[in-house]
């Protein structure tokens, strides 16, 4: 198997972004209809989560994401989720079911489709869950994981990792390294569209 399948079929970890980068822009069609923009999404901190609904590593975590966002949402937080990942190849994550997950895991914020993967390029979105917090001025302030917990490791779901960062941001503070990277399901490239970047 090619180093891209490898990666492909295998858990990974995030790729630590470094801090301080703008978040990229982008408009993506939203589950349920309408456009989202970056420019849309203000707040003293905006959190950019690419998810999808096949993976275990997300469903392991995503009630208790969905909660912790609509906890921050009240302190001012703006959030959105992306899927990236190929629909053809995975239709588990089409917009249909993207829809049924967010109502089962009680998602508020708006679920977005990257169906060509550009955006999880320029972000550099490597897995599901992968977790991007940027401060109020949009530059990287956290990547990494919701807590410690995986599907198989017996610890339990807290969110404290995010939920620490979420407050040194909202209160205008830097989130000290080391950032543990987040872990899941490898993003789901369409073939062609691995980034050079992730198999080099």
């Amino acid at each position: 198997m090619s180093a891209a399948g490898i990666i492909m079929n295998m858990a990974v970890s995030s790729v630590m972004v470094p801090l301080g980068t703008p978040a990229p822009d982008f408009r993506l069609p939203a589950v349920g209809g309408g456009t989202v923009a970056l420019a849309d999404l203000r707040g003293p901190a905006l959190l950019v989560m690419f998810i999808c609904n096949h993976c275990p590593y997300v469903r392991h975590i995503e009630k208790a994401l969905g909660a912790t966002v609509a906890e921050y949402a009240e302190r001012g937080l703006a959030a959105v989720g992306i899927c990236a990942n190929d629909t053809d190849a995975y239709p588990d994550d089409t917009p249909e079911h993207l829809a049924e997950q967010a109502r089962r895991a009680g998602f508020t914020f708006p679920y977005l489709v990257d169906e060509t993967q550009e955006v999880a390029r320029a972000y550099r979105a490597v897995c599901t869950p992968d977790l991007f917090l940027y401060d109020a001025e949009r530059r990287l302030a956290y990547r990494g994981a919701f807590d410690a917990s995986t599907p198989k490791n017996g610890v339990p779901v807290t969110g404290e990792l995010l939920r620490a960062a979420l407050d040194r941001v909202l209160a205008g503070e830097p989130v000290p390294e080391p950032h543990r990277p987040s872990m899941g399901c490898s993003i789901k490239w369409k073939p062609g569209n691995e980034p050079d970047w992730l198999v080099s």
